[in-house]
């Protein structure tokens, strides 16, 4: 049987009066021991300590980025010079092309001087496309160097604190 709304106010009165007192007793004894504050002092030194040593690598870390932004530029203008290098000299060969062609005396000598234009111009793709591989392997190492000196720098101070 469930007991009656009244007893279960009466148990309820009952459980908080025996309850209150005890927190009443807890909040009243407020000292904190002596070895546990020298134990929070000591957690927060240590805290400020690596907070300290983690914003130093912060830093470190955010020049890393920037000279990686400004490698990645410079490199992107480097490779954008040469994509226009390589197209003049494309158009420059073009114009010699068609002003050969102009002078061509027959179909046959016309014939000639593009299928030995075209030979010229698959090479130099060849050797415009090894140049723009060259090039973009050099930016991409340039751009990643101050990551990877942090990265490294990084690993030989936790390899130092361990």
């Amino acid at each position: 049987m469930s007991e009656s709304p009244k007893a279960a106010a009466e148990k309820t009165r009952a459980s908080y009066g025996k309850t209150v007192p005890m927190f009443e007793d807890f909040a009243a004894d407020t000292e904190m021991k002596e070895a546990m504050r020298a134990f929070a002092e000591k957690n927060i030194t240590q805290t400020r300590e690596v907070f300290e040593r983690s914003k130093d690598t912060l830093d470190a870390v955010l020049k890393s980025w920037e000279s990686s932004f400004d490698a990645a530029g410079q490199g992107a203008v480097a490779l954008n010079r040469k994509v226009i290098d390589i197209a003049q000299r494309n158009i420059n060969s073009g114009f010699d092309l068609v002003k050969s062609l102009a002078g061509a005396k027959n179909l046959a000598e016309a014939m000639e001087l593009q299928a030995t234009y075209w030979r010229k111009q698959l090479s130099a793709l060849t050797s415009q496309a090894e140049e723009m591989r060259a090039l973009s392997t050099k930016v991409t190492a340039n751009a990643a160097e101050p990551m990877k000196a942090q990265l490294q720098r990084g690993m030989e101070e936790l390899n130092k604190a361990n």
